[in-house]
Formats: structure tokens, C-alpha cells, sequence
């Protein structure tokens, strides 16, 4: 051992010691350059303007395509009109016998068939798009999103798997597939349309989005043991088609977020005239009664937005309007009372770094 004065260790002769320092350049440093305005009142006010005169008009034009208005004002048909004919039958299509315990009509034995009359104010070119509309319906709530299994809908080697999907997770210890409430409470009417005596066919391929067909949904997923157990909640599968088929199933499992919202049924590929009544034999199978919901047929054409939705006309009209008032607002307070500004010449980022 070697003795030695106070103090640690010297240090190995030839060691280079490291630093933590980030190699200089102007990002590191936070030295490139930015943009740095300053909001006068004059830019604050044009930009308000400019943001009212370009919101407002999207916003009316969005809203006269969303209503059909446009063909109205101009009076020409164009590609922006939205026809649209909701019928609400839930109650109608129960006997008046029956309405004091509509629960106990739907969950009964029995016929369920509905005659309906609609008729076509407005003429609507094809496709004419079908919708279910329900109301009351909590496809959001946190329990119902859950009691699913989406890798069981895409591979067989999964079917097992239904950990996730109680209370319709098995049979007598057979899973089901699919399993879960989502898939168990399938939406279940029917509804076939005919005029002038002729059916109007309506074309269920392509209902739903490609990306869940070829990805979600696998080609050699077959249903097993779906709706055999009690209580039965909503539509039957085919066992022997693949649920990449299934397109009903498919449209329903891509839950909506609000407790009113449609799903597609299908397509009318055939134009349906001014003054047409169209005749609908509807099977009043799925209950929303238990739940006071309420059960809509909706026929609808769409237009380049889609189809009728007032919410972006409204929200355009709602910011632009906005926008509009505070230039005003603050047009008059400048003019009334102006204040005067600084020497933007002081400010930090405008000074000489040696002044």
C-alpha cells in the first residue's frame, strides 16, 4: 500500500473526460429563426373579417346542400340535393290491443309483419340508400363496447377466447361465435319495398366498409352456437357463410357514439318519382320497447357532403358569426377608444444581441 496526503484518487493519466454538452448548431440552441407577430389591433381585426367573410357563405352553402335548398333557390336539379323520408313505425306496427304491454308483444310468438305507405314528395335519384334509424339506444355505454372479442372475428385459432365477452360468452361450455353482447343484440327487422304492384329490390353487397370486410372480419370465421342460448336478443347468422359476409353484422358492430344514430340496410338501385307511394312489408322483430326506444325507416339520397347533416353548416355559421361580431366589437373599441402601441423595436427579439 502506498500512503498518500489528503483527497480522493488521482485520476488515470490518459483518460479523457466526457461531457454532457450537446454538440453547438442553432436548433440545440434554439436559435433559428421564428415567426413572431405581433397582433395590433389592425391584424387582430382583419383577421376576425376574414375568418366571418369565408365562414359564413361555407357555411350556408353546406347547409343548403345538406337540406336540399339549392335546387329551390336556383330551381334546376343538381347533384347537391338531399331527399330524405323518415317513417316512425315502433308504435304504429303494434296492434292497439297489444300497446298497453308492447314488451310482452315483441317477446311473444307470433306474426310481426307490418304494412307501411310512403310516399315520395321530392324525386330521388339512385341509389336511394336505406337506413334503421334508433333513438334511446346507448351503443356507447362502456359495458356493451367491451363484451366483444375482435380476434376472434378475424382468425378461427381465437374462438376460444371469450374471456371478454361475458354474458354471451359460451353455451354448455361452447363458445359462441361471435360472441359478446354487441354481436348477440344484431338489429332485426325487415323490410321489403314494392310499387305499383313491382318490388323494389334492395341491394345489401357492399353495405359495409371494405377495410372491416377484408381485415376485421376473416373469410374463414364461421358463426357457431350464436343465438341458441336464452334469452334470444337480436338477429340469427348463417353458419355457413364467413363473417366476412355477414355485412349486417358488420355495419351493426361498428358502434355509434351517440344515443341516436342509423346504419345502412341497403341500396335502392332504381329512381323513385314524385308522387310514387311506395308500399313496405316491415317485420317489427327487434325490441326497443323494453328501453323506450324508438324504431325509424329512413329513405335517403345524398349529396357530396353525404347525406342530410346540418351540424358542419351550423358549426361554420356558428364560428364565422363569431368571428364577425368581435371584428365589429373591436373595430368600434378601437375607433372609440384607441390606445396607443409600443416600439415594437424593444422588444427582445427585435434588439441587437451586443445592445
Amino acid at each position: 500500500m502506498s500512503s498518500g496526503g489528503g483527497g480522493g484518487p488521482s485520476e488515470p493519466s490518459g483518460v479523457k473526460k466526457t461531457s454532457k454538452r450537446p454538440k453547438y448548431s442553432r436548433f440545440t440552441q434554439q436559435e433559428l429563426p421564428a415567426c413572431k407577430p405581433i397582433l395590433t389591433p389592425s391584424w387582430v381585426i382583419l383577421t376576425f373579417l376574414v375568418a366571418g367573410v369565408v365562414f359564413i357563405p361555407l357555411g350556408v352553402i353546406c347547409l343548403f346542400a345538406s337540406q336540399g335548398l339549392i335546387d329551390d333557390v336556383f330551381h334546376y336539379h343538381t347533384c347537391m340535393k338531399v331527399v330524405e323520408i323518415v317513417d316512425r313505425y315502433d308504435t304504429d306496427c303494434v296492434p292497439e290491443s297489444s300497446r298497453a304491454n308492447k314488451v310482452g308483444y315483441i317477446q311473444g310468438e307470433g306474426d310481426k309483419m307490418c304494412n307501411r305507405t310512403i310516399t315520395v314528395t321530392k324525386t330521388m335519384k339512385h341509389p336511394v340508400y336505406v337506413y334503421y334509424q334508433l333513438e334511446n339506444y346507448y351503443q356507447n355505454h362502456r359495458r356493451y363496447v367491451k363484451s366483444r372479442n375482435d380476434a376472434q372475428l378475424r382468425s378461427p385459432k381465437e374462438e376460444n377466447d371469450v374471456q371478454t365477452c361475458a354474458p354471451e360468452d359460451n353455451v354448455a361450455g361452447h363458445p359462441i361465435v361471435p360472441c359478446g353482447l354487441v354481436a348477440w343484440s344484431l338489429f332485426n327487422d325487415t323490410y321489403k319495398f314494392s310499387r305499383n304492384s313491382q318490388e323494389l329490390l334492395v341491394n345489401k353487397k357492399d353495405i359495409s366498409w371494405k377495410s372491416d370486410r377484408d381485415s376485421k372480419f376473416g373469410k374463414n370465421v364461421y358463426p357457431k352456437n350464436f343465438q341458441t342460448g336464452a334469452p334470444i336478443g337480436g338477429g340469427i347468422l348463417d353458419p355457413k357463410k364467413p363473417l366476412s359476409e355477414h355485412e349486417d353484422l358488420i355495419v351493426w358492430m361498428r358502434t355509434a357514439a351517440l344515443p341516436i344514430f342509423r346504419k345502412l340496410y341497403g341500396k335502392i338501385e332504381t329512381d323513385l318519382n314524385a308522387g310514387d307511394t311506395i308500399m313496405v312489408l316491415l317485420e317489427n322483430n327487434y325490441n326497443t320497447y323494453s328501453f323506450n326506444g324508438e324504431k325509424k325507416l329512413v329513405l335517403s339520397t345524398t349529396s357530396w357532403l353525404g347525406g342530410r347533416n346540418d351540424f358542419l353548416g351550423v358549426a361554420y355559421l356558428t364560428v364565422g358569426s363569431i368571428c364577425l361580431f368581435l371584428a365589429v366589437t373591436f373595430s368600434v373599441l378601437y375607433l372609440v377608444k384607441p390606445r396607443q402601441l409600443g416600439d415594437p423595436s424593444y422588444l427582445s427579439w427585435n434588439r441587437s444581441p451586443g445592445g
